[in-house]
């Protein structure tokens, strides 16, 4: 059943996400600050951890999901060094999903040799 939750949840964010493309103006980079902004903020109101409870990597893998990553680490380090926790604990709980995807993106532009669009 974790298997369907995370499908479905998963897909609708997706979907969503997919209507908000189609539908507004959005450039899908201001789309993905707005994923991410929003995961926080509903981290931050406790809406968000019990989604990714049922749903898993349904709600945790999309950028919803990052956000909640961010939100997580800056209040684990405020409550551990202040206000200077602000700073830092969105860099500490996100470095490896950011490193991660900055290397597996570097070796597929090798692989597959990237070019802007004419």
């Amino acid at each position: 059943m974790d298997y369907i939750n995370a499908f479905w949840v998963g897909g609708a964010i997706c979907a969503l996400v997919q209507l908000l493309l189609d539908k507004t103006k959005l450039l899908p980079g201001r789309v993905m600050v707005l994923l991410v902004c929003s995961g926080a903020v509903l981290s931050a109101l406790g809406l968000y951890q019990p989604l990714t409870d049922y749903a898993g990597a349904g709600a945790s893998v999309p950028l919803l999901g990052f956000g909640q990553i961010l939100w997580k680490g800056m209040k684990k380090a405020i409550d551990q060094q202040g206000l200077l926790g602000l700073f830092t604990g969105g860099f500490t709980a996100c470095s490896a999903g950011v490193s991660a995807a900055l290397i597996f993106s570097w070796i597929a532009s090798l692989i597959f040799r990237p070019q802007m669009k004419k």
